[in-house]
Formats: structure tokens, C-alpha cells, sequence
């Protein structure tokens, strides 16, 4: 038995890309940076560096969502590993791992500082959850 369950919290890289299939299927594209922490083994000093996700979601949930993200929005995914592998124009071969998104909630603060609202659209999305303080002592 094998496990694909993905958690990961960060922010929008780019506007999200809402696009629809022939058949009328909805699909959103958005990257996601996820940030990460090591020490500098010359340094000793702690440094962040982020790790860039592309993720996808399907359905008409697709479509609600896409309007209440943009580039920035700090969400929390839920979601699997899927892994692609294409042929290019030039014929080289091209390959990617993403996350496959099943829930997703959102994590910004609207310009009036209230939570569970997107950029001050005055939609009101998911309650927002509680950001957690990463710990420094950690050692990866």
C-alpha cells in the first residue's frame, strides 16, 4: 500500500490561469512558493529559500476558487503528487511533478485586515485558518 497525500501552505506566485477542456471541463493552473528553512553550514546562520509547486484543480470548483485568488493569495492545499511526461515541439522529452488539488483554503487577509474575504472583493470565501509560527530549532 502506498500513501500520495500532500500538505503544503504558501503563496501564489502568478495570477492563476482558468481554462476549459472541449467538453466544458474547468481546469486551474497556479504555482505556489513554498518556503523552506537550512542552516548555512559556514555561516551557521538559519536562511529561507523557497520551493516552487505547480498545482492544478478541476471541476467547477475550479472556476469558484479562481476568482478569489491572485497572484500573492497565501493559501493551504490539500492534494496528491501526479507525475506528467510529454513530448516537446522540438522533440525532446519534458516531464513535471505537481499537486493535484482537492481542498483549499484560503489564508490571506483582505486590505481591512478581516480574514475569510479575497483582496477586498467583498466575496466571502472559506474561513481563513490559523497561520503557525515555524520553529527555528528545527535542524533539516
Amino acid at each position: 500500500m502506498s500513501i500520495n497525500k500532500v500538505l503544503i501552505t504558501g503563496n501564489l506566485t502568478r495570477d492563476p490561469e482558468l481554462r476549459e477542456t472541449p467538453s466544458g471541463f474547468q481546469v486551474l493552473n497556479f504555482g505556489v512558493a513554498v518556503n523552506d528553512r537550512k542552516k548555512n553550514q559556514s555561516t551557521g546562520q538559519w536562511e529561507d529559500y523557497a520551493n516552487f509547486v505547480d498545482c492544478t484543480m478541476f471541476g467547477n470548483r475550479a472556476a469558484s476558487v479562481a476568482r478569489f485568488l491572485a497572484k500573492g493569495s497565501k493559501v493551504a492545499i490539500e492534494g496528491k503528487l501526479r507525475w506528467s511526461q510529454w513530448e516537446a515541439q522540438d522533440g525532446s522529452k519534458r516531464s513535471k511533478l505537481e499537486v493535484v488539488v482537492d481542498e483549499l483554503e484560503f489564508m490571506s487577509r483582505n486590505e481591512n485586515g478581516s480574514q475569510g474575504q479575497a483582496y477586498g472583493r467583498g466575496e466571502v470565501a472559506q474561513p481563513a485558518m490559523e497561520a503557525v509560527p515555524y520553529d527555528d530549532e528545527i535542524p533539516f
